[in-house]
């Protein structure tokens, strides 16, 4: 198996939506093909490969370093020796050769990009859906035939106001989700407050809420947010603090009884490690939930979830942000806890293959080989082009 090809775009992915942090209207995503000699059925093997929502479009970065690395290794340093197939590992560690340690920004995205499109290529070639190749190599038991998703959205649009936010997660609650997530932060506490009551009216218990302030608060502000919403007994608090800031954390942990959740800005297992360390994070009640898109992919991902594991946090507090194929496959592979979804934002990024149904919280995997983005049509419509060439 040799990669014949690497071809990369920039997607817009402008919104007039925003969360407490940024606004969407100039974001954008890079999207590549990763085009192979394998053939099967009489078609080419081609992985395919995305950065997550939330951060901007990497192209020049793969078109300047991590792209020619690959494109100019030896066939044999990219191929697992056994079985002549693509290693993901192997891949990895040429597309990362020759960057220094440390300060892991937009590369990570870059990697995570094509380590994304590596991994659809390998589970491809096995003929095979995604999760059950990660199962197979790296899980605990067979992939999950279902994982528990959440519904994320609620994001702050003045046109919208409070009745649309009620509408929209009504909407997912409709779809089959049972637990939904909204932002907060980017309003006075008395109008987070609304939002949070008016969405338990169609909510029913905390637990079927989380919210998210996107790393919005100071830790005075966080604690407040928090006193506000303890009554409620959320199902958690995402992202109140900068992500680095790990002893304000800990003073919000200590604090605030509920779940704390965060991890998606954080991009390398050492990183990960200090937060585990110094977050004050309690491993039986908060989750983790790393972007594997962003945080170079499921190679380093896999890095995060072993450094982590003999520090007491187990596959079930760890969700997958990202709300996009990839990471669903991932959540359905290792056993996660469960995974994001986006069923109504973040078009054709987020959500599912065409036809697959949420049930009770939970969506059923599909059968297609790779993370399936063949099967879902709006978001192929935007790859194909790069298959073609």
């Amino acid at each position: 198996m040799r990669i014949v090809d690497i071809r990369e775009t920039t997607v817009p992915l402008g919104s007039a939506m925003a969360n407490a942090a940024i606004d969407f209207s100039k974001m954008t995503v890079s999207a590549l093909a990763v085009v192979t000699d394998r053939v099967i059925e009489g078609k080419p093997v081609i992985g395919y490969g995305f950065n997550s929502n939330g951060r901007y479009g990497v192209g020049g970065i793969l078109r300047e370093r991590i792209i020619p690395r690959v494109l100019e290794a030896a066939s044999d340093d990219l191929l697992d020796p056994a079985s002549g197939l693509l290693d993901p590992a192997r891949v990895w560690r040429v597309a990362t050769a020759n960057e220094k340690p440390g300060g892991h920004g937009e590369r990570a995205f870059a990697v995570g990009a094509l380590d994304m499109a590596i991994w659809d290529a390998l589970a491809k070639a096995e003929e095979r859906p995604l999760s059950e190749t990660i199962a197979d190599r790296l899980g605990d038991g067979p992939a999950e035939r279902s994982v528990f998703v959440y519904a994320a959205g609620g994001y702050y649009d003045a046109e919208k106001g409070v009745a649309g936010l009620v509408d929209e997660m009504r909407g997912y609650l409709d779809q089959g989700y049972t637990q939904v997530k909204i932002k907060v932060g980017g309003a006075p506490l008395d109008e987070d407050r609304r939002r949070i009551e008016a969405v338990l009216a169609v909510a029913g218990e905390g637990a079927n809420l989380a919210v998210d302030a996107n790393g919005r608060f100071d830790l005075a502000d966080a604690i407040a947010q928090a006193e506000m919403m303890a009554p409620y007994d959320l199902a958690w608090f995402e992202e109140p603090l900068d992500p680095l800031d790990y002893a304000a954390h800990a003073a919000l942990a200590s604090v605030y009884r509920q779940p704390i959740a965060t991890g998606e800005n954080l991009f390398h297992h050492r990183d990960a490690i200090n937060l585990a360390r110094h977050g004050g994070l309690r491993p039986a009640v908060d989750y983790l939930q790393f972007d594997p898109t962003l945080a170079y992919g499921l190679t380093e991902y896999l890095r995060i979830y072993d450094a982590l594991a003999p520090l007491g946090w187990s596959g079930a507090r760890h969700v997958p942000h990202g709300g996009h194929l990839f990471s669903l496959a991932i959540a359905a592979g290792l056993r996660l806890a469960s995974s994001e979804a986006y069923p109504g934002v973040f078009k054709p990024f987020g959500g599912f293959v065409d036809g697959q149904r949420v049930e009770d919280g939970r969506v059923t995997m599909s059968d297609l080989p790779g993370i399936g983005v063949e099967g879902k049509s709006d978001l192929f419509a935007v790859l194909r082009p790069l298959a073609e060439g």
